[in-house]
């Protein structure tokens, strides 16, 4: 049996990664071999954000302590974490997709080499309306999370390129085809 794959997914805040997810995670449900990992995040349950086991600081700690941790980083003033079940899921041949941090993604390669970055755009136009109908940040910080979408330069190595620019259907299918595409690759090289 090969070992699966991670597909990390990442984007501007408010490109659409977690609607995507979402939609591939619906359509790819009875599908055992492409799991969807949860991230342990010290910010607290959104009714339309991310799907995402929060935690206290303190919690977060002793978890990191304790190395329950595949992954970990800290970003605009949180800290994420990403559970070690994914390696029992990728020693097992399933592929595994996961909400990743662009500032990580060369140490995610290093210990993932066969980690496949998936790399969400969108116009500048679409991301600042996103932004603002989410309400989630103050119209300062917006300016800041659209000045470090301008900023962000395309990772070095192979990436996938998903536009979400239009309908989510689209979008969403494309990604289904890219974790499908991957999933028979993967079973008829067995």
């Amino acid at each position: 049996m090969s070992e699966g794959r991670i597909f990390y997914v990442i984007g501007a805040s408010g490109s659409g990664k977690d609607s995507l997810m979402r939609y591939a995670r619906e359509r790819l449900a009875a599908d055992p071999n492409v799991l969807f990992a949860h991230r342990y995040i010290t910010r607290p349950v959104e009714l339309n954000g991310e799907n995402h086991i929060a935690l206290s600081e303190i919690e977060f700690e002793a978890r990191l302590a304790a190395g329950l941790f595949a992954m970990h980083w800290n970003s605009h003033g949180l800290r994420y974490g990403i559970g070690r079940e994914i390696n029992f899921w990728l020693a097992k041949g399933c592929n595994v997709v996961m909400n990743g941090s662009r500032e990580y993604l060369a140490e995610a390669r290093r210990r993932y080499p066969m980690l496949v970055a998936v790399i969400v755009m969108v116009s500048p136009e679409v991301l600042a309306a996103r932004l603002r109908t989410r309400a989630r940040e103050s119209e300062e910080q917006i300016a800041r999370r659209l000045e470090r979408a301008r900023q962000f330069m395309p990772p070095q190595g192979q990436a996938e390129v998903i536009r979400n620019d239009s309908d989510l259907h689209e979008a969403g299918e494309q990604f289904v085809k890219l974790l499908a595409c991957n999933v028979v690759l993967r079973r008829t090289a067995v």
